[in-house]
């Protein structure tokens, strides 16, 4: 048989242990997410550009025909061209933009420069390119 004194000192012995153990724990989840909140990145976590694929089929002067070949359904509203660098104000036919879908891109804010130019569609939301080629506009 055993002392009743032995008994109560094991178990007083395992309870700081897990309580440490835990306290240890939740500290630093706690730190890991306020870190991640105060550094900026937890605004960054679900902003990702979706997957898509695009043709320049044609380009005028002042308009650009693009075509979707591939990847995942867009909203054309979250959608900006981008020529060179330079957001261009257009008129992107707002609704959802469908593998297979043309759609006519047509400049509000004068010509696009002649020559080689850098042609982008940015996914406004997550700031990241969905699209990039080189196009020549002469």
């Amino acid at each position: 048989m055993k002392p009743s004194n032995q008994s109560n000192a094991d178990d007083r012995a395992v309870s700081p242990v897990i309580g440490v153990i835990l306290m240890v724990a939740i500290t630093v989840i706690l730190a890991a997410v306020i870190g991640t909140f105060v550094l900026g990145l937890g605004d960054q976590l679900g902003d990702t550009a979706p997957q898509a694929t695009f043709t320049i089929d044609s380009n005028t002067s002042d308009s650009i025909s693009l075509t979707k070949t591939g990847g995942q359904s867009l909203e054309s509203a979250d959608l900006v061209l981008a020529v060179d660098g330079e957001r261009v104000n257009s008129s992107i036919p707002s609704d959802t933009w469908e593998t297979g879908e043309r759609k006519e891109i047509v400049s509000e804010s004068g010509n696009w420069s002649s020559g080689e130019a850098q042609v982008r569609i940015i996914h406004d939301p997550s700031g990241n390119a969905v699209f990039e080629q080189t196009w020549d506009f002469s």
